[in-house]
């Protein structure tokens, strides 16, 4: 029998891994590559500049960025330049899993749960770090925002999986 839509969205099955990490200590600073980081709950991950408020928001959207590693190829493509995850200025790079999969919805990497709020959007910065053409290359690939739930560390390797079989109640 056939599946219908809806059950097929709900169900991924699909377990991916995270393969980059990057942090910058200010807002338009270089990103720092790195093999592991600690998430904190509300906050963001230590080191990023958005994980430098005085208070933990649970609310806050945009806690941490992630982005489709299978992506990095179009985008490059597009551009006509190779491109390298830190050009991208997202904090994390995903594969294995469909990053649209998880809209909505909350997911785990290694030990730490995130929830999807919504979709990351190339901003200026890409006409500066890829090149011209960069903003437009980016565009439909920017990956995903997202907030820290539960604290941890994040490493390169940790595998990925969705939690739950329905999205959550968030205004995604």
């Amino acid at each position: 029998m056939a599946r219908s839509t809806r059950e097929l969205v709900e169900d991924v099955p699909q377990v991916g891994r995270l393969t980059w990490i990057g942090v910058r200590s200010a807002r338009r600073g270089p990103v720092e590559s790195v093999p592991s980081v600690r998430a904190v709950a509300g906050l963001g991950l230590e080191g990023d500049h958005r994980a430098v408020r005085r208070e933990p928001d649970p609310a806050a959207k945009r806690q941490v960025t992630l982005i489709q590693g299978e992506h990095l190829p179009v985008v490059a493509a597009i551009a006509g330049t190779d491109v390298a995850p830190a050009d991208l200025r997202r904090n994390l790079v995903i594969e294995g899993v469909n990053l649209a999969s998880v809209h909505g919805r909350r997911f785990s990497i290694g030990t730490v749960v995130l929830e999807a709020t919504g979709p990351c959007h190339p901003c200026s910065r890409m006409e500066e770090t890829i090149g011209p053409g960069g903003f437009q290359a980016m565009r439909g690939h920017g990956g995903i925002t997202a907030r820290i739930v539960t604290d941890g560390t994040l490493a390169v390797g940790d595998e990925v999986r969705l939690l739950g079989d329905a999205p959550v109640g968030n205004d995604t």
